[in-house]
């Protein structure tokens, strides 16, 4: 016999809390990609890349937690790359203080840099270089071993279709990167993380999430 599908509102509330993305499996997520991809070692100083998007407050927010509790005995801190917009960060100063993580924010003229008229090469990943060079340098000053930053799935996913349509190549960014030229491996524990569940989470536990101020957010195919 033909059942037909019984409307949304026979789920109930029950169904939709499952959907819900938790803290602990947020945590569980990130320890999965820690333990595969051995992103954490004992004694490691990791800085987060916090930009004050809901990406990297969620990374933030769960290796502030998952010290606690994993094998392996690291630090963090938090490192924000100021590009010249004039944007506020007073909030994620004061997630990092309820978070008991340092925070550092960096100041540069990378917005000059990139918008600069006579400049012919101001493009998204131009400025992603210029800012990558930055925290890598604050993250070496701090004497950090590790850079975490805050690729989800779906970045991923992008990345190598990207590089598929535009370079004519297969390749993404990977979990674990160490730079032949630096004593420092850059990180990406959000790798099993949705895009999806990051925004539940973000909204669940009101990350204080920045406004992007730069004029062409939102607006380039990265």
């Amino acid at each position: 016999m033909f059942r037909c599908i019984p409307p949304r509102r026979h789920f109930g509330r029950g169904f939709l809390r499952k959907r819900r993305m938790k803290l602990q499996k947020l945590y569980r997520y990130v320890r999965q990609a820690a333990d595969e991809y051995n992103l954490i070692e004992d004694g490691d100083k990791i800085a987060v890349a916090v930009s004050g998007g809901k990406d990297s407050l969620a990374l933030l927010y769960a290796l502030a937690g998952l010290k606690r509790f994993y094998p392996a005995s690291f630090t963090i801190c938090a490192i924000t790359i100021d590009i010249g917009f004039g944007m506020d960060f007073t909030p994620v100063q004061r997630l990092c203080d309820e978070l008991d993580v340092p925070f550092f924010i960096c100041h540069t003229q990378i917005k000059d840099i990139v918008f600069h008229p006579e400049n012919p090469n101001g493009s998204c990943s131009f400025c992603a270089n210029l800012r990558r060079g930055a925290l890598i340098s604050k993250a070496l000053e701090l004497g950090c071993t590790k850079l975490a930053l805050g690729h989800h799935k779906e970045d991923i996913i992008y990345t190598m279709m990207m590089s598929m349509l535009f370079e004519g190549r297969f390749y993404t960014v990977s979990p674990y990167t160490a730079y032949d030229d630096s004593q420092i491996a850059v990180i990406r524990p959000l790798i099993y993380v949705s895009e999806g569940e990051i925004k539940n989470f973000a909204q669940q536990y009101q990350l204080p999430v920045i406004k992007n101020l730069c004029p062409r957010d939102g607006h380039s195919a990265r």
